[in-house]
């Protein structure tokens, strides 16, 4: 597993207020920023903060971040985009004042998928997508803890990805994440594990 530079990767829109602390990157998403297409709201959001980077086949990113979130909807994770109607986010965002873990999956509208996971509150996430065969799957666990698998989800072989950390902050109040680690690997070398 490599780091991947914070310079490496481009932004879809450019965040409120981006600083490299450290080894890490603090994020400060504008006020309504999100990613959504069309299902049960009718609305087309396209102003999500990503810094993507080429996420070729048989490859694995994975985005660490401190959870600390407040306001309705507020979410960070990974972003997968191929392009504006098909892409994927995944991570953990605030629903209803609870944490949950979850993923949108976007092809021409969006489907979302939650499981709370209030007791990740205040700790550290680390949210994986491995892209092999025809299909990305995403993984995601807080602090040293088992994975747990989040999403399967179809993904052309062939279509060019891009990939990497992301914030989003719906709600009438920007958010700051700060984003730990973003590293590069192999692809998971299968769906479940041994034994």
């Amino acid at each position: 597993m490599s780091d991947v530079a914070w310079s490496e990767g481009r932004w879809t829109h450019d965040p409120a207020h981006v600083e490299v602390v450290g080894d890490g990157l603090v994020v400060t998403a504008r006020a309504g920023s999100d990613a959504w297409r069309t299902t049960s709201y009718g609305f087309v959001h396209d102003s999500e903060h990503a810094l993507l980077t080429a996420h070729e086949q048989d490859t694995a990113f994975e985005v660490s971040f401190d959870l600390d979130f407040s306001n309705q909807f507020d979410q960070a994770g990974i972003f997968l985009r191929v392009d504006p109607e098909t892409w994927i986010k995944a991570g953990v965002e605030l629903s209803d004042g609870v944490e949950n873990l979850g993923a949108v999956v976007t092809r021409g509208e969006s489907d979302w998928s939650l499981s709370p996971v209030p007791s990740w509150a205040g700790r550290r996430v680390t949210v994986r997508a491995s892209r092999a065969g025809n299909a990305v799957t995403i993984r995601a666990r807080v602090d040293s803890e088992p994975w747990q698998l989040v999403r399967v989800a179809p993904l052309d072989a062939s279509a060019v990805v891009h990939s990497g950390p992301y914030c989003c902050a719906p709600s009438a109040d920007p958010l700051t994440v700060h984003f730990t680690s973003w590293r590069r690997a192999a692809a998971d070398a299968g769906l479940h594990p041994d034994g």
